[in-house]
């Protein structure tokens, strides 16, 4: 088990009914923490769609998480 900080931005926040959250997972990589908390959230994205960053930088899908990492998922957002 690790220990993460979940940062959810965009309409992700909206689904979690919050912006970040601490959480022991077994998960090591950003897609599979995000297809776990998908599954006990509801969430309707797939990793395919999101970015995502480790600790303040971007980041590929399968990069490994480390303990006390903080993760960011971000949505596709639309920009003008």
């Amino acid at each position: 088990m690790i220990n993460v900080t979940i940062l959810y931005f965009g309409q992700l926040r909206q689904a979690a009914a919050t912006g970040e959250e601490q959480v022991q997972t077994l998960s090591r990589t950003p897609s599979a923490l995000i297809e776990e908390r998908s599954r006990q959230l509801g969430f309707a994205y797939q990793p395919s769609t999101l970015r995502f960053a480790r600790n303040e930088s971007f980041c590929a899908a399968d990069e490994p998480l480390a303990d006390g990492d903080t993760i960011a998922f971000m949505p596709p957002m639309a920009g003008g």
